[in-house]
């Protein structure tokens, strides 16, 4: 699921056709008709549907509807790779613990929209980023995996966004690998 870019997206799929991942990415949803992410799946030959939130009466609704796809699709594990939307109980108990989200810090710090931003004005001297499963309170599952990345005095939101991301695609796949590794346990 993305929202924007679809770089982590990319990433991922790159990494399952290059089997560093044993993941078969099939199908991208979207809630931002105009997200590069359509671009890529388009590019990468990955089916996509858009379902725009705004044409739901409610969250639940939405998350019925996104559970639909998923279940019509045989989707046994969702990734929520720059998804800009906070999933409720109906979509995370209909994945429980098959639902990773990567966020640009290294939880528990800086939870939550514009994670970059609220680093750079705290004045840290270090963050990162985080793969986690899927919990109801925002950016607090289970961290499967994370990376640091240091922040220099030079660095605004745009670099520093630059490198976090760089790392984002590579610890993403590990997350996706990890989680695999506990569903095949369960």
């Amino acid at each position: 699921m993305a929202s924007g870019n679809g770089s982590n997206f990319e990433a991922l799929v790159i990494a399952s056709r290059n089997q560093v991942v044993k993941a078969d990415i099939s199908l991208l949803i979207v809630n931002n008709p105009n997200c590069e992410a359509i671009k890529r799946a388009k590019r990468l030959n990955i089916p996509f549907v858009f379902l725009n939130h705004k044409e739901f009466s409610s969250r639940i609704d939405y998350e019925k509807e996104i559970i639909k796809h998923l279940k019509n699709n045989q989707i046994e594990g969702v990734v929520m790779a720059g998804w800009m939307r906070i999933v409720s109980n109906r979509l995370i108990d209909a994945y429980p613990d098959r639902l990773i989200n990567i966020h640009p810090s290294i939880l528990p710090s800086f939870r939550g929209i514009d994670a970059i931003d609220q680093a750079l004005k705290a004045k840290v001297k270090l963050t990162g980023c985080s793969v986690h499963l899927v919990e109801a309170e925002v950016d607090s599952g289970p961290i499967l995996i994370q990376a640091a990345v240091p922040i220099y005095q030079t660095d605004n939101k745009e670099s520093l966004s630059r490198r976090i991301q760089t790392q984002e695609h590579k610890i993403l796949p590990m997350g996706v690998s990890i989680a695999g590794r506990i569903w095949r346990r369960s």
